[in-house]
């Protein structure tokens, strides 16, 4: 039975459960719990095997939820999705489908390869996402969405497939985890295997009903101050004049992601830090970085001037491991033996990678720790030695 107490608290425990599932994934599922509070869809891009469907799965469990999910191709069929004719009502003259336990009577849905599917799912597809509704020969059924997870290993770029991709108020990346969780990976993935097995599931921590209620609540309770506007607006604007379309339409939509992330962290005015969301509104992959760099020095001007306010994670990785492995790679770097190419620019990779996870710690030690790799990098592309590093 799902805990009492405060829901943005329950709604906190669902996020730990999942990162301690998870690894690595604290972005995305803070994304998923602010699209589901807000009533929106959100799709994971990536390659295969990086857990998007185990991730929703669990998330619905852990919310109670009625749960649909399906892989699709351009071969699929509506029934498989909105259920077969009902054919003792046809041979009354009654045109129906039978919906129980398909995709319009759940609350929560994931939708594996979504921009793969035909023209024929896709136009029920828009009105359900949009307008909670299916309308199935002449009649509409009342669809309790909260939310649909897509995902995809590619962005579209078929015109056609323009309006379902718009549905997806945040676009996420969902990539394989860096070389420095291997070993937590091995231990977790080990862990979740074994609990598939033993077709253990997680308790409830909340409602779906809880969740409805919530998304009611927050065009009531959310107040915007002048300085969030006003950062949200000058932020809008800069995406805008580097060419990345977000229309009207999104900008006011967004405004609701930033009241349900508020929301989470048990507050009814945004700020600065829930602007991680305009991170994830790219059309195509290659503006990702454009709207780190534009988005990323507005958070941390935040997080120095409210350090308590920094999301780490559950999952987040422990500055003595990353240690550990800046210590790794200077000795393969220091090592007797001459690198390759291939090596020297593995080396090079991880610690690309571990200076970007340290730049998530507010942690003073991190800074000193960046030291050292950019010292390491240093030495790498002048040619020096590593020994005495």
């Amino acid at each position: 039975m799902p805990q009492a107490g405060p829901l943005h608290r329950r709604l906190e425990a669902v996020a730990r459960d999942l990162e301690t599932r998870f690894l690595g994934r604290s972005e995305v599922i803070r994304c998923m719990l602010v699209s589901a509070l807000a009533g929106e869809h959100v799709v994971l891009v990536g390659p295969p095997g990086t857990a998007k469907s185990a991730l929703a799965r669990t998330f619905a469990r852990l919310c109670d939820a009625t749960y649909f999910e399906y892989l699709l191709t351009r071969f699929t069929e509506p029934n498989e999705l909105f259920g077969p004719v009902d054919i003792a009502a046809f041979r009354e003259g009654t045109y129906r489908r039978k919906t129980a336990g398909m995709l319009p009577e759940a609350e929560m849905v994931f939708l594996d390869e979504i921009f793969k599917s035909n023209s024929a799912i896709l136009n029920s597809l828009l009105t359900l996402l949009n307008e909670r509704r299916y309308v199935s020969g002449g009649i509409t059924i009342e669809c309790p969405l909260i939310t649909v997870i897509g995902a995809s290993n590619e962005v579209p770029a078929d015109a056609d497939l323009a309006a379902i991709f718009d549905r997806f108020l945040l676009r996420v990346r969902a990539d394989y985890l860096d070389a420095f969780h291997f070993q937590d990976l091995l231990q977790r993935g080990w862990e979740l295997e074994a609990q598939l097995v033993s077709n253990a599931r997680p308790e409830p921590l909340l409602t779906a009903a809880e969740l409805r209620g919530a998304q009611k609540q927050l065009a009531k309770t959310t107040r915007f101050d002048d300085a969030f506007l006003n950062a949200y607006r000058g932020l809008v604007l800069q995406i805008r004049a580097e060419g990345i379309g977000l229309s009207d339409r999104r900008v006011v939509k967004i405004l609701k992601l930033c009241a349900a992330s508020a929301f989470l962290d048990g507050r009814n005015v945004p700020d600065a830090s829930d602007l991680f969301l305009l991170k994830h509104v790219w059309n195509a992959e290659d503006q990702a970085a454009i709207l780190e760099s534009l988005v990323q020095p507005v958070l941390e001007a935040h997080y120095r001037e409210h350090p308590e306010a920094r999301r780490l994670g559950a999952a987040a990785v422990g500055l003595p491991a990353i240690e550990a492995e800046i210590e790794r790679v200077r000795a393969v770097l220091a090592g007797s033996g001459a690198l390759s190419d291939v090596q020297l620019f593995s080396q090079l990779k991880m610690l690309g990678e571990l200076k970007g996870a340290l730049a998530s710690h507010g942690d003073p030690k991190a800074r000193d720790l960046a030291g050292r790799v950019d010292t390491l990098l240093d030495a790498a592309f002048k040619g020096g030695r590593f020994g005495a590093l």
